[in-house]
């Protein structure tokens, strides 16, 4: 069965209340999570808990008096241990405080930071985290980045269930007025100590989940961003620089490199974007039926899908802004970043 026919199945299932349907064959399924079992051993242990990165970034474009020019963004983290940063120390390097940091350089306007992801979490805290962010009286966030999905493959909850959890918490914050991005879930088969000839089913079976969440929330007005094997050749090439001490978790290079995907569609998100959402062929983008697009997404990571019109949806392959790895407090601010953070750092 192809990718895009099983997402959709899956993505179907989610939507009208079915709970049985699976990835994969479940005897392939029991021997990747066997394996990724044994790999997770080795995974988060003995790192500190993500910093906290709350707060306001780039203050240099506040207006020169209190209350005048516009207020600031509101942007929010949601998600799992690579929403939070975890494996990294500084407060800086974590992927909000690099999103929030751009989005300011871009927008030329400070932006207000607020990460309730939670290392760990699977798709059913969703619900837990929205609640956080919009049950408080405060204003609804701007825009939230979603990524989620890596623990739900890990501890087999059924993708049908996974997906629902996902847009359900999407729902809620598109009726609050919210715009979301949602970084799909990562490719496992990159994890290194899961080994052949399993590497290729946990790749199979994250793909998968990958294009049902695409099918899923971009019928929602949401737009998603593929992380597969946690975005792009870079990874491949440089795996101990890439990922932190547990050969899981980014490390601040691989936060950055991750951060510098998702920031264009955060933007473009915003109306922020030059480019828009006009096709460029030149880049290999195009219209596509949305599975399909779900599919190919899931394949290539660090791309993009939104919805078009209809049963229709762009694929989009966003040019990079640069994103630098550093600790504002300790450096001088980057003329490509000039957001840097006055609290929480």
């Amino acid at each position: 069965m192809s990718r895009a026919r099983t997402a959709r199945r899956i993505a179907a299932g989610a939507a009208y209340g079915g709970g049985g349907l699976g990835l994969v064959g479940a005897a392939a399924v029991g021997l990747v999570l066997a394996e990724v079992q044994f790999a997770k051993r080795t995974v988060g242990t003995g790192l500190p808990d993500p910093p906290r990165a709350d707060g306001l970034y780039g203050s240099e474009f506040a207006g020169p008096e209190p209350g005048s020019g516009p207020g600031p963004l509101r942007l929010a983290m949601m998600g799992d241990s690579t929403a939070a940063g975890l494996g990294v120390r500084r407060s800086g390097q974590t992927p909000g405080a690099l999103l929030a940091s751009g989005l300011a350089a871009v927008a030329e306007r400070p932006v207000e930071l607020r990460n309730v992801a939670l290392s760990g979490a699977m798709s059913d805290d969703l619900d837990r985290q929205t609640g956080l962010l919009l049950d408080d009286g405060a204003p609804a966030p701007d825009v939230c980045v979603i990524m989620i999905g890596a623990n739900d493959v890990t501890h087999r909850m059924p993708p049908t269930q996974s997906v629902r959890h996902l847009t359900s918490a999407v729902r809620r914050l598109r009726l609050a007025g919210t715009e979301v991005v949602v970084g799909t879930c990562p490719d496992l088969g990159t994890i290194e100590p899961v080994y052949q000839p399993l590497r290729w089913l946990a790749r199979r079976v994250s793909r998968q989940l990958a294009a049902a969440q695409t099918i899923g929330v971009v019928a929602l007005g949401a737009r998603t961003v593929s992380m597969g094997d946690l975005l792009g050749p870079e990874f491949a090439a440089n795996p101990r620089e890439m990922f932190g001490p547990d050969s899981y978790h980014p490390s601040a290079e691989g936060y950055a490199t991750a951060a510098m995907a998702v920031l264009p569609t955060l933007c473009a998100a915003l109306a922020l974007w030059p480019e828009s959402d006009r096709l460029e062929v030149a880049r290999n983008e195009d219209m596509l039926p949305v599975a399909k697009a779900a599919s190919a997404a899931a394949g290539q990571a660090g791309t993009e899908v939104t919805q078009a019109r209809g049963p229709w949806a762009l694929l989009k392959h966003r040019r990079r802004r640069r994103v630098a790895v550093q600790e504002p407090a300790l450096a001088e601010p980057s003329a490509e970043l000039p957001g840097a953070p006055v609290a929480g750092t």
